[in-house]
């Protein structure tokens, strides 16, 4: 499990502060931070120590060692944030934070695209739909959410490049909290790319959650005289500080498809012949390729992602199953896993360095049997679930090159359970009638895939869908 690490400071406010320059904490007040450890968010391959622990190894091997004697109090409340707001100016914008407690915060930016990014632990986020900005200033939108276990973050996205002022803070008067200001000037690009990148430590520590996810998988512990259980991974989509598609009634899809995951696992485990993972287990963000490693790393005899689907045309609806091509089966399909593959653009992935996560997946001949296995079981996903909701009706089962899919050794399809975009779509997903007889269909499904007579490709070639 990933384990919540809560950073506070536990010294009072004195008065205004200043912010130190980009990269560095936000002091607010004579502040020193202290961590401890909570419930965690998340599954990951299986261990004695979490994946802090873990991480901070990494870290400790790279970096000196840290200091010892220095003890963790227990943990606390979560600070909450009470309010954000955005206010545009002729010569500025300016972000606006309320919170409950005093906090340590940085903020740093970002560019491909260019994004301003606001770092803090993790907190409570009690905002009631907060105001939007024009989308024609500065900032085109901003999205607020856990980022990773212990981590919470504003991500900011830019129609224009800007610098980023030192933050003020404001303590608690009249009726307020203590309020977080950040103005954001016009710059040049230029100028934004010198000062973009991750600071240093962030850096380290997100280089080194990528290296812990990605370690060879530990050989399965196989008992004597035991039928080995099929491995299934579950892989909620988005979470956290990306939500997703956000329904006609207000249901998110992060939520819905965490939900229907939970329906899916329990489900499987009431027949006793799997052995079931999530990707994550609460509102957490996984990024792309961590998802995949963790499928690799419980070697996952299957791996089902979970989505819900948007279109700008509310009659399309119905429930489909992707699975991965390099070109895919046609214009929506690719529309649709350009969008998915953004997920990490969304939570403030720096992919500086990074080799395109949108770019066409070249698929070997190591990936072909993978990929047949794939298709076969998608086949009986798309039967299944014609008893138990609606399927899109024009070629329900498509290909497309989804990050999540491209495991080499490991079939993968990604379910999209139905369009959000869609009324009667929106309406039944958000029910527990229709959650848990979905969850049935697919778990039916998998006892069909295991079953002696399915391994038999489906008709039309190993793709089961035109491309």
């Amino acid at each position: 499990m990933l384990a919540n690490r809560t950073v506070r400071p536990f010294a009072p406010l004195v008065g205004v502060v200043r912010a130190m320059r980009r990269g560095t904490l936000i002091a607010i007040g004579i502040c020193l931070a202290a961590s401890g450890s909570a419930v965690g968010q998340g599954q990951v391959p299986p261990s004695s120590e979490n994946v802090d622990d873990m991480i901070s190894k990494v870290l400790e091997q790279d970096q000196a060692t840290p200091q010892p004697g220095v003890s963790s109090p227990k943990p606390s409340a979560l600070p909450v944030v009470m309010g954000a707001r955005i206010g545009e100016h002729e010569d500025r914008t300016r972000f606006v934070v309320e919170l409950s407690d005093p906090i340590n915060l940085r903020s740093f930016t970002l560019n491909n695209p260019n994004r301003v990014v606001i770092d803090m632990p993790a907190v409570a986020w009690h905002l009631s739909g907060p105001p939007r900005p024009s989308g024609f200033g500065a900032v085109k939108s901003y999205r607020y959410g856990l980022f990773r276990p212990g981590n919470s973050r504003f991500v900011i996205d830019l129609n224009q490049p800007v610098s980023v002022a030192d933050a003020l803070v404001i303590p608690p008067q009249d009726g307020y909290g203590y309020r977080v200001v950040i103005d954001l000037f016009p710059t040049t690009q230029a100028k934004f790319d010198q000062t973009a990148g991750w600071p240093a430590d962030l850096k380290a520590r997100e280089s080194a959650a990528e290296r812990v996810a990605s370690l060879p998988p530990a050989p399965p512990t196989v008992l004597p005289h035991a039928v080995a259980k099929k491995v299934i991974v579950l892989d909620p989509g988005h979470g956290g500080i990306d939500s997703g598609t956000n329904g006609v009634n207000g249901l998110q899809e992060k939520d819905l498809v965490l939900d229907e995951a939970m329906r899916v696992a329990r489900a499987l485990q009431r027949r006793g012949d799997y052995t079931v993972h999530l990707t994550r287990d609460s509102d957490v963000y996984i990024p792309l390729g961590e998802r995949v490693s963790i499928g690799r790393s419980w070697h996952a005899d299957l791996f089902i992602s979970l989505h819900a689907d948007s279109n700008p045309d509310a009659g399309v609806s119905g429930a489909s199953v992707y699975t991965l091509s390099e070109k895919g089966s046609d214009k929506e399909a690719a529309r649709l896993a350009r969008e998915e593959n953004q997920s990490d653009v969304i939570a403030g992935v720096d992919l500086a360095g990074e080799n395109s996560q949108v770019a066409p997946i070249l698929i070997d001949l190591a990936q072909r049997d993978t990929i047949n296995r794939s298709s076969r079981f998608a086949q009986t996903v798309v039967t299944e679930l014609s008893s138990a909701t609606d399927i899109l009706s024009r070629q329900p089962h498509r290909s497309a090159a989804f990050v999540v899919l491209k495991a080499p050794d490991v079939p993968a399809v990604l379910i999209e359970l139905g369009y959000l975009s869609n009324t009667e779509d929106a309406g039944q997903m958000n029910t527990s009638r229709w959650r848990d007889g979905v969850a049935e269909a697919i778990a039916s499904a998998v006892d069909r895939h295991f079953a002696p007579q399915a391994a038999v490709d489906p008709p039309g070639g190993p793709n089961g869908a035109s491309e």
